[in-house]
């Protein structure tokens, strides 16, 4: 009998080992995220450190979108045994928290421990940028660049910081080259929005056609490029770009406001008129309150970036 109690002894270890092995398996070929917390849950339940198992519970988590679950679960990791990908990671989840400050020191951390860490140095990057630090952004981009010099995505964020500090050219410059890098429909949208915002609003429209070419959904470029074909004073296309736009949401109150302004620009004062309405209906529909303010539309497309042109327009509208 002692023997077999001793022989009991040592098989229980063992079983739980097996049970272990064929639970992680199982959680790692899921592809369901749900299942796979659960699976990982177990395998922790019986190997308390098992930190793989935390660290890919975390990411179905973060995949769920519980970034604060997976943060907890990371931070498990890192008190015991600090690594790279799991700051990273762990930074992942505070920037989508949007805590770009955690998330700097996160991935700076993971940096200390891989410097050759391309991903951490780009989300650090983007992280400074939204931190308004856009000198340090360019600063890491520009390292990046010289190590990776054919990734779209890196002169993309690089030309974001650069319009920060209204280096239009300079960011013109990056936008082209991603377009050169990777032509599709994103980067010939962001060059798009750089040409109009400048003024060059051939180019900005040549851009959108090119998008549109290769995403046919893409509300936004039909607005801009209906922007862009007003002020080239192409008001038939210009109508026919706004009315597009609408029908992917028709409270779209910019372009209902483009709308307004585009049949202002060819007399016909009826549309004008009842477009200018609806536009200040969807914003404010109290009747009683001055709605005919410029400020009323101050998030708008043409308030921002066309403020001369708008202007003049919004008060003629106001006096129809």
């Amino acid at each position: 009998m002692k023997k077999n109690v001793l022989l009991l002894i040592f098989l229980i270890p063992l079983l739980s080992f097996a049970q272990v092995k064929k639970l992680y398996r199982q959680a790692y070929r899921t592809t369901d995220p749900k299942e796979k917390i659960e699976l990982f849950t177990k395998v922790i339940a019986l190997e308390p450190k098992n930190f793989d198992a935390y660290f890919h519970r975390a990411i179905a988590k973060n995949d769920l979108g519980d970034y604060s679950g997976a943060i907890l679960d990371y931070s498990k990791i890192l008190f015991y045994k600090p690594d790279a990908d799991t700051y990273y990671n762990r930074g992942n989840s505070k920037f989508s928290l949007q805590d770009f400050f955690g998330a700097k020191d996160d991935y700076e951390n993971a940096l200390k421990l891989d410097s050759q860490f391309l991903d951490a140095k780009y989300n650090l990057a983007c992280a400074k940028y939204f931190l308004e630090d856009y000198l340090g952004s360019i600063k890491d981009l520009n390292k990046i660049i010289e190590l990776a010099p054919t990734e779209d995505k890196v002169y993309t964020q690089r030309a974001n910081a650069l319009l920060a500090l209204e280096k239009y050219k300079l960011a013109l410059q990056d936008f082209s080259m991603a377009v050169i890098i990777n032509p599709n429909a994103d980067t010939y949208y962001n060059r798009g929005l750089t040409h109009l915002n400048i003024n060059y609003y051939k180019l900005a429209q040549k851009d959108f056609n090119k998008s549109l070419g290769f995403d046919t959904n893409n509300a936004s470029a039909y607005f801009y490029r209906g922007a862009s074909h007003l002020l080239l004073g192409r008001y038939k296309k210009a109508i026919s770009d706004f009315t597009t736009t609408l029908k992917y949401n028709a409270l779209d109150y910019e372009a209902i406001l483009s709308l307004a302004l585009t049949y202002y620009k060819m007399n016909d004062l009826q549309n004008a008129k009842s477009n200018f309405k609806k536009a200040k209906s969807v914003l404010s529909d109290d009747e009683h309150i001055n709605n005919n303010n410029i400020e009323l539309f101050s998030d708008s497309f043409w308030y921002k970036s066309q403020f001369f042109f708008f202007k003049q327009n919004f008060e003629a509208l106001t006096k129809l």
